[in-house]
């Protein structure tokens, strides 16, 4: 059949692999352009910004992603599984779950301070999406499950609550004071990844407890049990 003749032909598919591998190469370098302009230009750059930074046109772009949210996603994509590949070695070195914990906000921190402009692009909502959606909530549910397996052996009891909510709250916490430390203008009193991954760890493990001073004795209720 002359159909299947077609479809046989070794030239048609040399030339479909061709194209294909040839899109896929243009689309990752759109990609790494799109991160270039995004960290000179900031999170809210338009597609003509961004396209006129990459030295090409605002069509291209649409042509291989639909529109910014398509964009938004790719890159999303590509910055969400190198931030995971680092969090998961991280985590590899630590002997127990806090240090596990303070390596992963270290890593966390650090990759997302590398480009401020790129990491909210990539993980901050477009119109109409909720804050954890695709593959920023696969993300999540993946460090909380790096969480949650060494803290149910710390507990011996996989039954606790404890292995239900404290993971998610910590995910939440780390992501929360991480992006305020992000937005944190420089100063000399700010902290470094390092030590604000510490400090973050502190807090979850520890409470808040320890940094609170003793409470200063009420001297008016003093005085008027004196006069009693």
């Amino acid at each position: 059949m002359p159909g299947a003749d077609k479809a046989a032909d070794p030239t048609t598919d040399g030339r479909s692999v061709r194209w294909d591998t040839h899109r896929e190469e243009r689309r990752r370098a759109l990609i790494k352009a799109t991160r270039r302009a995004i960290h000179r230009l900031g999170p809210d750059a338009s597609m003509e910004e961004i396209a006129a930074t990459a030295g090409t046109s605002k069509s291209v772009f649409y042509r291989y992603f639909g529109d910014k949210s398509g964009l938004r996603n790719a890159v999303g994509s590509v910055v969400i599984r190198q931030m995971q590949d680092t969090l998961t070695a991280a985590r590899q070195g630590a002997t127990d779950p806090r240090e596990g914990v303070t390596a992963m906000v270290s890593a966390y921190l650090h990759m997302a301070q590398t480009s401020p402009n790129v990491y909210f692009f990539a993980t901050l909502p477009a119109d109409g999406e909720s804050r954890q959606s695709g593959e920023l909530s696969g993300f999540f549910d993946s460090i909380t499950a790096m969480i949650t397996e060494p803290l149910r052996h710390l507990l011996g009891d996989p039954e606790s609550p404890l292995v239900g909510y404290w993971p998610q709250a910590a995910i939440g916490m780390v992501r929360t004071a991480g992006e305020l430390w992000l937005r944190s203008p420089e100063d000399p009193s700010k902290p470094d990844f390092n030590t604000m991954a510490g400090q973050i760890s502190a807090w979850l493990f520890d409470g808040v407890g320890q940094f609170v001073s003793p409470a200063t004795p009420d001297r008016s209720a003093t005085a008027a049990e004196g006069k009693s």
